[in-house]
């Protein structure tokens, strides 16, 4: 059951929002009309406002997925999300209704905020930064979490420190590379040569055509992977004694060889391997919004697509080249 307070406006029916009944390209996702979901205990109703385009739900869409999470469809799509509390389930909740947040849907429960409405656990929200928009704070959620995760608290990233960033003008890279140069290190943006501008902007130190052969590079104490283009043991080859490598995402197609990679890293490898996955709690979000509302990242927003144009955001997430983030604007 919804408890609300007696300004909120809830729906009691339906509701927009973005799916895909079989798994293929961009062409599959529609928006459909389906209930509003109702929290249980300890989940809100969040009216989501925006929304950001992540790499996993292409994959997702694509079906890459399905060993892990099944053949079911339909299935919703989106990952991350900032809105308003319109509603909580039983008990008392530490979000009152009216309150801007931001987060992400539940790990093990699929994609689902790109709609007009989603349940989110509590402890997958903070209040939203204050000092930017909707369409701007989604830029950072996933970029802002999983960066500040991967070098302070994976990489341990000491001040001065050579940091590489690959696929440093993406919607990931392009955060890091400002986390990094908060946390002192010497940036380094591998990217498009028409990217180059962008990601000096943004505080790299020096930026690297991302043609570049590997084995052309220096060496680097830790070395962030944002990219989704495979080619990680070839990167990896470029850590300096003691270096730290962090894979943000899966290379799909020698998934064994990356799995036994991080495996062999943890127990005899001088250079650590490191791939962690699952959504930010409230602390790490809250530090991020911090970190917004302070100016030291700034909003990453390449293009702003409706929800019903959600094909043509896939489409260009896909082709490459985007610098920033894509949103998806749910009102």
């Amino acid at each position: 059951m919804i408890h609300d307070d007696e300004e909120t406006d809830i729906p009691m029916n339906d509701m927009r929002a973005a799916r895909f009944h079989q798994f293929g390209g961009p062409e599959v996702l529609q928006i459909d009309r389906i209930p509003v979901p109702e929290p249980a205990a300890g989940e809100v109703l969040v009216q989501v406002g925006a929304v950001s385009v992540n790499g996993s739900e292409l994959l997702d869409r694509a079906g890459r997925f399905r060993l892990l999470t099944g053949r079911t469809t339909p299935r919703q799509t989106g990952l991350d999300l900032v809105g308003t509390v319109v509603g909580h389930g039983m008990g008392e909740p530490t979000l009152a209704a009216g309150q801007q947040v931001w987060g992400t849907v539940r790990e093990k429960g699929g994609f689902s905020s790109a709609a007009e409405y989603v349940v989110v656990p509590e402890d997958h929200l903070s209040a939203a930064p204050k000092s930017i928009s909707e369409l701007e704070a989604a830029t950072l959620l996933a970029g802002g979490t999983t960066g500040l995760r991967a070098l302070r608290d994976e990489a341990r990233i000491r001040r001065g420190e050579r940091l590489l960033v690959r696929g440093a003008a993406g919607g990931v890279g392009s955060v890091v590379v400002q986390l990094g140069r908060v946390l002192g290190a010497h940036v380094t943006g591998l990217a498009r040569p028409s990217s180059a501008d962008y990601v000096r902007g943004l505080g790299a130190d020096e930026v690297i055509d991302y043609a570049t052969p590997p084995s052309d590079l220096r060496l680097f104490d830790v070395i962030v992977d944002a990219s989704s283009a495979g080619r990680h043991l070839a990167y990896r080859k470029r850590l300096a004694p003691g270096g730290r490598f962090i894979a943000l995402s899966v290379d799909f197609d020698h998934i064994a060889r990356e799995l036994g990679a991080i495996a062999w890293s943890a127990v005899h490898g001088r250079q650590r391997v490191r791939f962690f996955r699952g959504a930010p709690r409230t602390e790490l979000l809250a530090e991020v919004a911090s970190l917004a509302d302070r100016e030291a990242v700034r909003p990453v927003v390449d293009t702003v697509y409706p929800l019903a144009s959600i094909r043509e955001a896939h489409r260009r997430l896909e082709s490459g080249g985007v610098q920033g983030k894509l949103v998806i604007s749910i009102a």
